[in-house]
């Protein structure tokens, strides 16, 4: 494992993300029960960084394999439908991101366009919050594409 495996952009990132949640759920807990005032922006910024953390921690699953899967039934086929089978998952999968991508690229654009939302607390333009989640799934992209090329290689043998 080298220096750009070991320190990659979407784990820094993951944890930066995750490290921000738990600052900002902290100063929240103080101000609630010290000062007996709630700051009503940190559950906006919490959900949304828990949404951008989920977008990227999904493509780090896909590269570990770590995401839900029935194997009882796959370890039985042989090596041409498991090829197949790992083809067809990652198209799938590739194809659901792509999907949701497109469609919080049209809700950010109605939304840039139209409607001119602001998020309740900060008064942020409601479509940033969408295109940061297209912003992050490169990340998914990539994860998909490695774990098939792993599944890939497991099958050669």
């Amino acid at each position: 494992m080298n220096f750009g495996e070991k320190y990659r952009i979407d784990h820094i990132l993951a944890a930066a993300i995750f490290a921000a949640m738990v600052v900002i759920a902290f100063i929240n807990i103080l101000g609630r029960y010290v000062f007996h005032y709630s700051l009503s922006f940190t559950e906006e910024i919490t959900v949304n960084l828990f949404v951008w953390l989920t977008v990227i921690c999904s493509g780090i699953a896909f590269e570990r394999g770590a995401h839900l899967g029935v194997t009882i039934l796959h370890k039985r086929f042989p090596r041409s439908i498991k090829r197949f089978i790992a083809f067809l998952s990652a198209f799938l999968a590739a194809a659901l991101f792509l999907t949701v991508d497109i469609m919080l690229l049209k809700s950010a654009n109605l939304e840039r366009t139209l409607f001119h939302s602001k998020s309740p607390s900060l008064g942020l333009p409601v479509w940033i919050y969408y295109l940061m989640v297209v912003v992050m799934t490169p990340w998914v992209f990539r994860g998909i594409y490695r774990e098939l090329r792993k599944k890939l290689a497991e099958e050669a043998k």
